[in-house]
């Protein structure tokens, strides 16, 4: 980028402008999805032409960058549209921080967060940075910048304005003629309307800045050879082995005496309703976001444990794994059971967004708790990110492909036209 500096900052003013243009007092719909392609290819052509090319892995989520950058203008209902939008503004940088290394499914939860802190960083200083770079390297080799120079008419235009401003002043003083002429030529630019210029060119220029930055980073930074705690772990193991079994033991036993005690409620359905005097939707809703939370911490717990625990030998280590499984089964048990709470529910009552929504993510967390076992046995803990975000990516997809709106509305007809 150094020997054409001006293509970089063309580029990202284009794509600055190109924001203005698509989104200034519009609506998100096909406009986000042509602005997300329009920054692939402004990025990969100012990446081209500085001979630097994509990793293989690199390449994967390009597809997957547009698959959802598309959904938000082929689908109407908000969550999915939101999921996409989260999706694509979320895999975007991915591609920028390992644009030449490509090994974005090998990080773990510690490499994504310290490259989105580095893009950060070369979002705000690394422009500022390049340019200092560039005038330093051409004064110590005396050479001539070649091509087109665009800095110094953009500073002769800011320059000029305000002085032709002043003599177009006092020559309209001079002339009707002139003065009627320039306030027709000065109506074309409606400048009652000024400050919303001003306010739109500086966010152009300060997008513009940004996106400079994000391709300097790819450019600079986008290789991955090292990736944290691969070597040797972020944090010491400090937590005895026999701290951590009590802990996983007590909640192990706690579960199982719930999963225990709470079995025919769990699973009575139908009969458990009569039985118990509930109607359906307090059946449906007793404790299920209870349990859904308790699903979530679970993993934590597990995970958190993990990395701090000492496990001296192989016995140790087998017997953290078995207690560990054990607790995931134990919840997989409670999510079967507010899987089919809500089944329940939804034959009583049909189909709603939230309810939709719960149904398939559900079945993720299950995967995912699937995926914790398997990476527990086989002691490839790091692996947790790449499934965490397999199994959100796998939830979007889901929601993407389903049509959610129309999933509703099927069932929902078919019952009543069935009379209920």
């Amino acid at each position: 980028m150094k020997k054409n500096p001006n293509l970089l900052w063309i580029t990202a003013l284009v794509l600055g402008w190109l924001f203005d243009f698509l989104f200034w007092k519009k609506p998100v719909g096909v406009n986000f999805a042509l602005y997300a392609g329009a920054c692939l290819i402004g990025g990969f052509f100012v990446l081209w032409m500085d001979h630097k090319r994509p990793a293989r892995g690199t390449l994967w989520l390009i597809p997957l960058v547009l698959f959802f950058a598309a959904i938000t203008f082929v689908r109407a209902e908000p969550m999915t549209v939101f999921l996409g939008i989260l999706f694509t503004l979320f895999l975007m940088p991915v591609l920028a921080i390992t644009f030449l290394g490509g090994r974005w499914f090998r990080y773990g939860l510690a490499d994504y967060v310290s490259g989105f802190l580095r893009l950060t960083g070369s979002m705000l200083a690394r422009p500022l940075a390049f340019n200092a770079e560039v005038r330093r390297e051409q004064a110590e080799s005396g050479a001539i910048r070649k091509g087109f120079d665009f800095w110094p008419i953009l500073r002769g235009v800011l320059i000029a304005l305000p002085i032709v401003a002043v003599f177009a002043a006092l020559l309209a003083s001079a002339d009707i003629v002139f003065s009627n002429g320039l306030d027709a030529f000065l109506k074309l630019f409606k400048l009652e309307n000024l400050p919303q210029y001003i306010f739109r060119l500086v966010y152009i220029l300060v997008g513009a800045y940004l996106l400079a930055g994000v391709f300097l980073h790819a450019a600079t930074q986008g290789r991955d050879e090292r990736l944290l705690g691969q070597d040797k772990p972020l944090v010491n193991p400090f937590l005895g082995f026999t701290e951590s079994a009590i802990v996983l033991g007590s909640v192990a036993v706690l579960f199982a005496i719930f999963v225990a005690v709470q079995f025919r409620y769990f699973f009575g359905g139908q009969a458990n309703i009569n039985i118990e005097g509930f109607t359906y939707s307090e059946y449906a809703r007793r404790g299920f976001g209870e349990l859904v939370i308790v699903a979530f911490f679970s993993l934590l717990m597990i995970l958190g444990l993990s990395t701090i625990t000492r496990r001296e030998h192989e016995a140790q280590r087998r017997f953290f794994s078995g207690l560990s499984v054990a607790i995931v089964v134990l919840v997989g048990v409670m999510l079967v059971s507010a899987y089919q709470r809500l089944g329940l529910y939804e034959a009583a009552y049909g189909f709603s967004r939230l309810r939709t929504y719960t149904h398939v993510v559900l079945v993720w967390i299950g995967l995912l708790l699937a995926a914790v076992v398997i990476l527990e046995i086989a002691h490839r803990e790091r692996a947790f990110a790449a499934a965490a975000l397999l199994a959100a990516l796998g939830f979007a997809f889901s929601l993407s492909l389903l049509n959610v709106d129309g999933f509703i509305v099927r069932p929902n007809v078919n019952r009543a036209m069935q009379g209920e």
